[in-house]
Formats: C-alpha cells, structure tokens, sequence
C-alpha cells in the first residue's frame, strides 16, 4: 500500500459502502443480482486489501455499463457442457457475477464430480482473482483461477519490446490452518491498473518494473500509457530471470485462450477476460482431513521459520487479507480520497443518495 493512498484515505462501514456500490451499478440498468454481486466482490477486495481492484474500478465499470461496453442483461452462453467441465461465453457480461455463477455451478457439481473445470471466453474484468479464491477456501475447497484479456498488449515476450499479452495474473487458494492460503500473483512485475494509479499521481515505482520501447528497463508507469514509443510492463522475473514470468504467461495464455476456443488469434477490441476456474475436492484425494493436517502444518512451519528482520515474521499470502477483513468488519473500508470522488460524482450522475461518503 503506498504512501499517497494511506495519507487520503477514510474509513465507512462495510455494510452501506456495498448497497451503495450496488445501487450505483443497478442504476444503470444492470440487473440487481448482478448489480449486488459486482458490488459485493469489489467490496471483499477493498477488504482484503486490493485497493487498485476493489472499489476504485467503479468508475471504469459503469462508464463500460453507461457506454455499453459491458453488457447488462441475460446469461453467458454454454458452448460445451461434459458434466466436470465446462465452457462459457461471457457474452460481456460483469465479470464478478460470472464468476460468481461460475463460482455456484462448481459448488452444485462437486459433490458427484469432486473436480470442476470451467474455460469461459468474453467475459468482461473480472477484478481480484483471490477474492473469488476465498469463495472457495471458505468452503473447503482448492481453486486455481487464471485470467487473461485478449485485447490487451501491455508485456512483452522475454526477449521482445513490443507488448503483446496481458499481466495474465493466476492464483491458487487452498484451506491452511487459521487462514487460507491465497496466492495472486502476475507474470508481469506489476499490472496495468498500477501504472495508471501511478502515473495519475505523478510517482514513480520503487523499483525498475516498466522497460521502455527501447526495452531498457525504468521506474517510469507513464511510460506504458503513451500512445506512441509506448513502453511495457516487465516480465515477472525481472531483466534476469523475465524467462520466468514468461513461461508463466504461456500457461495462462493457453489456460484461459486455449481451452476456451477463443482469443488473441480472434482480434477482439473489446475490454474483457478469459478465464480458467477449477475448483478440488481435497476429500476425492487422500482426504480433508489429511490435505487440512499436512498444509496446515506447513503453513505453521513457513510462520515459525526464523525471520531476517525480527520486526517482520514470516507471513503466508492470504495472512494479511485475513487481518485487514478482520479490521474491515471492525472499523470500517478504507476508501481513498480519489475513489470516494469518484464515487460521489457517479452518485450524482446516476441520481444515488451518496450520503455515506459526504
């Protein structure tokens, strides 16, 4: 979280921030149960501490919704249904709902399948892979979401300078003692929406996370929104080991693109994702209880394992989402200064009683 963000940022209750988020989207014409789960899974990732995927898409969203770049009404289509696995169209609906139905449908199935897996083409964003994640952990399950936008050109190949593929994040969440294990990770150093908070901002990252058109690498976000000599988001990996992210990428590429029968090849020009979402049973394999015992005492082990710096134990990804729901429900969402204007101004425009944030 970084500094700027921290210094402009007030707190309001979970409960009002996500009715009011979905009375924003319903007010657009979206359906309410797809207004309510976009707004609820924005909501969850505020919480968990994504703050670049949480509620501060709620602009980009409803423009997409008030434009009609995101489809507001009706159903993705099933282009192929063998029972354990299943392909979507999207059709551009919200990508938090579709995940969310994708989400159920798996639920509904496992109990006669043990494992599920859906490749869904055209969907639209669908934000923070690890907070539909959760949705599994909290029941037990492991799932592995990939991600991918075929119309995004934002990271090279290793060894290239031109962008051609997307961050392409993917993540894992499996059941780990007192809280889940929820691994997010990219196979870019950042994402796109980070070098547009930064370069809104007028920072510059910490580190050399962007090359150039040169494929030099530099600290400057700007340098991946121009139109022309545009820069690209660098491999995860860095300038050393990029081989890494891009080996990473190719997986996702072929996950999400691949098995969903559409992409990069098709040329859309639309924002959207493709996904993979696969969802296990541990009690199909050697069972809850030995998966809960084994990873829950590694989990225990990586927390115990002596720490270079005292001041900063070892933490597992997921560790931190726990303690800032917890702080959430507690004291209120962190809302920044930024993202609360934005709110309000929609507010406004759509004609939504935005007192919670005045």
């Amino acid at each position: 979280m970084n500094v700027h963000w921290l210094a402009t940022m007030a707190r309001f209750p979970s409960e009002d921030l996500g009715r009011f988020a979905a009375a924003l989207f319903a007010a657009t014409g979206l359906d309410a149960d797809k207004a309510d789960s976009v707004g609820r899974f924005l909501l969850l990732t505020d919480m968990m501490g994504r703050h670049t995927h949480g509620l501060a898409q709620c602009g980009a969203y409803l423009r997409q919704l008030v434009d009609g770049g995101m489809t507001k009404t009706g159903a993705p289509d099933r282009v192929r249904d063998g029972g354990a696995t299943v392909v979507w169209d999207g059709n551009y609906l919200p990508g938090p709902w579709l995940m969310d139905q994708a989400l159920q449908l798996g639920f509904a199935r496992l109990p006669e399948h043990r494992v599920f897996t859906l490749a869904m083409r055209r969907s639209h964003h669908i934000g923070c892979l690890a907070a539909y994640a959760k949705e599994a952990t909290d029941r037990g399950y492991v799932a592995i979401i990939a991600s991918s936008g075929p119309h995004t050109k934002s990271v090279a190949p290793y060894g290239g300078r031109e962008g051609l593929f997307s961050p392409d994040p993917l993540a894992i969440g499996f059941p780990a003692g007192r809280s889940p294990v929820l691994v997010d990770i990219s196979a870019s150093l950042t994402t796109v929406s980070m070098t547009r908070e930064k370069t809104a901002a007028g920072e510059l990252f910490d580190h050399p996370w962007v090359l150039d058109s040169g494929g030099q690498p530099s600290r400057d976000p700007s340098l991946v929104e121009r139109a022309e000599d545009r820069g690209t988001l660098m491999l995860l990996g860095g300038a050393e080991a990029g081989h890494k992210g891009f080996g990473l990428a190719l997986m996702v590429e072929a996950l999400t693109q691949g098995l969903s029968g559409h992409g990069r090849m098709d040329a859309p020009n639309r924002w959207g994702a493709n996904v993979y979402l696969q969802l296990l049973d541990p009690e199909a394999f050697a069972g809850r209880d030995a998966f809960a015992a084994q990873m829950g005492f590694f989990a225990d082990q990586c927390r115990a394992n002596a720490p270079i710096d005292p001041a900063n134990p070892v933490r597992l990804p997921g560790d931190q989402a726990a303690r800032n729901i917890a702080r959430c429900r507690a004291e209120g969402v962190p809302v920044s200064q930024e993202t609360r204007a934005s709110l309000l101004d929609w507010g406004g425009r759509l004609g939504v009683d935005a007192t919670l944030l005045a």
